[in-house]
């Protein structure tokens, strides 16, 4: 559910990037099936900005069936690469489909299984990158590809306000400095990544109400 009212969402909407055929049908796809993909708010926000820092390489922890890639992939050039990662073979294979459909499929690379441990396998330098997987693992997705993020690149973490399985009012009360009890796991992970982003001089942090909540990163230092 996004933060945003139903009115602004529209008119967030509306006054956006237009989304084209394709998106449509993926959009139309979330809608039916309740799949949890970020949007056509934040995806025009990661489209423009992947322009912004001239981003030529991204990755992603999880893409599910390529929703975030395909908007990102819009602003990449022909020679750029984007690295996708599912660990559900079918969503993956409708990556690639939808990829293809939007004629991404030369710069998509598409890898099955945890995303640890495929951002492993790649040299940097990523010039944005899309945390959206495991609540839990967003630390360790941070740690593991800073490195690999130049100054002037930029890390989007998806659910940062919001999802089905964060418990809003705890990780307000953890943003403002309270200890609740019965924290999930998830609601932890999320506030774990947030303190340490926010806490990292090498970034500078600002959560941004689009979707579900995004905290966009962008490295200074």
């Amino acid at each position: 559910m996004s933060v945003l009212t139903d009115e602004i969402g529209r008119f967030v909407r509306a006054a956006g990037p237009e989304p084209d055929e394709t998106l449509r049908e993926m959009d139309a796809y979330a809608e039916e099936q309740g799949f949890p993909h970020v949007g056509p708010e934040v995806g025009g926000f990661l489209r423009l900005l992947a322009r912004m820092t001239d981003a030529e390489r991204i990755f992603e922890f999880g893409s599910g069936y390529g929703y975030s890639a395909y908007w990102f992939a819009g602003a990449l050039p022909v020679d750029g690469e984007i690295v996708l990662t599912e660990v559900d073979e079918d969503e993956l294979e409708m990556a690639r489909g939808y990829m293809a459909e939007g004629g991404y499929d030369d710069i998509a690379r598409y890898e099955l299984g945890d995303a640890m441990e495929t951002v492993g396998r790649y040299d940097g330098p990523f010039d944005v990158v899309l945390i959206d997987h495991q609540k839990h693992r967003y630390r360790d997705a941070l740690e593991v590809v800073k490195p690999k993020i130049p100054v002037g690149g930029a890390i989007v973490a998806d659910n940062a306000i919001r999802a089905g399985i964060i418990q809003f009012e705890k990780l307000l009360e953890i943003a403002e400095g309270g200890e609740p009890e019965d924290v999930n796991e998830h609601t932890r992970g999320v506030a774990d990544y947030l303190e340490a982003v926010r806490a990292d001089s090498d970034f500078e942090t600002v959560v941004l109400p689009l979707g579900e909540g995004i905290a966009v990163s962008y490295r200074i230092g």
